[in-house]
Order: C-alpha cells, then sequence, then structure tokens
C-alpha cells in the first residue's frame, strides 16, 4: 500500500507493508481512573507530541528509525460494556506482536493497560507460555501493588499486584514514593517484588551512593525483560498533567540514564510500555513522555548493534 503521511510517531513516513522492526501501539484505555482523567487522550497526544522530538540520539550513528523499519499502528478500541471486556480485548489486541519478530511498544492509556499487555507476552518465544521467566521493570511514583482500589481489582492501582498474580516472575520498582501501607508490606514480604525508593537514590544525603547501587543492579539483569514506564515516575514537575504527579521523582537524566541502562545490560527487553500520558495545555507532560518513548526506542536499536 506504500507510503503514508498521517500521524506517525516521530513524524516519520511509514510504509503499511511489513514486516517492521518496531511498532507503537496506542491504547486510549480509561475507565478506572481515581482522580485526573484524561488517559484516553494520551497517546494521541503523545504520538503528536513526538513530531517535535529531535531524531538525533547520541546511542545511533545515524538519526532515528537508523535504518529501522517503524510502524504506528491503529489505536486500539472497544465498546465492550464491562472492564473485564476491556481489558480482555487489550489482550486480543496486542497478542500479535508478541511473535518475537518486532519491538512493541505500548503508550497508554491508564497503568490498567499492564496485566492483559502481561498476558499476551507470555505467547513471547522466549517465554512460551512461561511469564514466571519474565522480569518486569517498573519505573513508577506507585507501587501499584494493592489488592484493590475504590472496590475494583483490576484497577490502575492494582495493575502490578495483577501482573503477579498472571504468572509474572519478578517486579523491580524503580522510583516508587507514594504507596499505602499493604503495598509496603507486601513488598518486603514478597520476594518477587523488589522496591528501589526515589529517596535512596535521588535523595540529598543518599543519592550518590544509592544511584551508583541501582545502576549497578541494573547492569546485573539478566533474561527476558520488560519495561513498564508509568509517566509519574518521572518528577511531577515534569509531567504536571498526569492523573496523580508526584514530587520527588527522577529526573529527565535520571530517566535516560535508567533505561540507557537497562539495554545495554544482559537483559532482552522484550517490549515496554509507556503509561498514564494525560495532555495538558503547556504541553509539557506528553511532550516529555514522547521523549521517553523516544529514548526506548533508541536504546532498543543501539543494543541490536
Amino acid at each position: 500500500m506504500g507510503e503514508r503521511q498521517n500521524v506517525t510517531f516521530l513524524g516519520l513516513d511509514e510504509s503499511e507493508d511489513g514486516p517492521w522492526d518496531i511498532v507503537v501501539l496506542p491504547i486510549p484505555f480509561e475507565m478506572t481512573t481515581s482522580w485526573g482523567e484524561g488517559t484516553e487522550d494520551g497517546p494521541a497526544a503523545c504520538i503528536t507530541a513526538s513530531s517535535q522530538v529531535e531524531l538525533y540520539d547520541p546511542l545511533l550513528q545515524d538519526e532515528l528509525p537508523c535504518g529501522m523499519r517503524m510502524y504506528t499502528a491503529e489505536a486500539w478500541s472497544s465498546d465492550a460494556a464491562t472492564l473485564m471486556e476491556q481489558l480482555d480485548s487489550i489482550k486480543d489486541y496486542a497478542i500479535e506482536w508478541f511473535d518475537g519478530e518486532q519491538f512493541p511498544l505500548f503508550l497508554g492509556g491508564e497503568h490498567g493497560i499492564l496485566p492483559p499487555l502481561m498476558q499476551a507476552a507470555a505467547g513471547h518465544p522466549s517465554l512460551s507460555g512461561d511469564l514466571s521467566l519474565l522480569t518486569l521493570i517498573q519505573v513508577d511514583a506507585h507501587a501499584d501493588l494493592r489488592d484493590q482500589l475504590g472496590g475494583e481489582g483490576f484497577s490502575h492501582g492494582t495493575a502490578v499486584r495483577r501482573s503477579l498474580d498472571a504468572g509474572v516472575g519478578k517486579v523491580v520498582q524503580i522510583g516508587t514514593r507514594a504507596l499505602s501501607r499493604e503495598e509496603a508490606e507486601f513488598s518486603q514480604n514478597d520476594e518477587r517484588v523488589e522496591t528501589w525508593y526515589a529517596r535512596d537514590f535521588m535523595g540529598v544525603c543518599d543519592g550518590q551512593v544509592g544511584w551508583a547501587a541501582l545502576m549497578d543492579r541494573i547492569a546485573q539483569i539478566e533474561g527476558p525483560v520488560w519495561l513498564t514506564f508509568d509517566v509519574d515516575g518521572l518528577d511531577g514537575s515534569l509531567v504536571p498533567d498526569t492523573g496523580t504527579p508526584v514530587p520527588g521523582g527522577l529526573s529527565h537524566w535520571a530517566a535516560v540514564e535508567i533505561i540507557e541502562g537497562l539495554f545495554a545490560s544482559g537483559a532482552e527487553v522484550i517490549g515496554a510500555d509507556v503509561n498514564e500520558i494525560v495532555p495538558g495545555d503547556d504541553r509539557l507532560t506528553q511532550f516529555n513522555a514522547a521523549l521517553i518513548a523516544t529514548k526506548i526506542l533508541a536504546a532498543h536499536i543501539a543494543s541490536r548493534s
């Protein structure tokens, strides 16, 4: 079908004829937000903002897409009446992109997209149905380890707990700084959960020592990995329109080093999602989300060279 000129990630010309090396997949899902709303508009706003992101990345020898074939897929949509039916439709939307032939990057939408993505990821050749082999790297202000939030077990605030229930073998949380006692106790008592609190590596007193320890830990990660990046993991000043912006979070450069370190490690990053994108009139939140998504793609491409 040749080249298309409509809105694409980074404003690139794309061919609708596969195969592709990288696929950007928008999931404008919003059903369980508990404070600020607007995540259903986030993926489209992020893609629009990405047209203003520079294509040069120092990791690469050429500008993005650096010889890779990229494709921005049609956004997920569902008219299903119930939450569970919508989550099932997200799994169905995602599952075809886990055959190992391309790198999938999902743009959300509330963090509740994560459990169905993990269910779909089980079909990746590196997992062969066994999610216990997967390590989930979670950049997030919140633990998302509640068993329920507002009476709902499949809320954005339970996304990681439900992913563990689905069989994910381990989660490494980075940047946590807003959580309940229930979540703190779960993190402390469940060997599948490893939490790096923001204060321990971004704080005034312990920042340098804590940061070095975190980067050493990231360098040691091996095996299949999924990166889930909730944009509220960034400091709230960078993403003021996300549903629950929290101070004391990652700077832009901290996020960049974490992403680069992960892809340079011994891990096999099979895909990623950037979620809780909410557009604002100042365009700052969606632009910072686009920067994070672009860095993920650049780091992926660099890891293949």
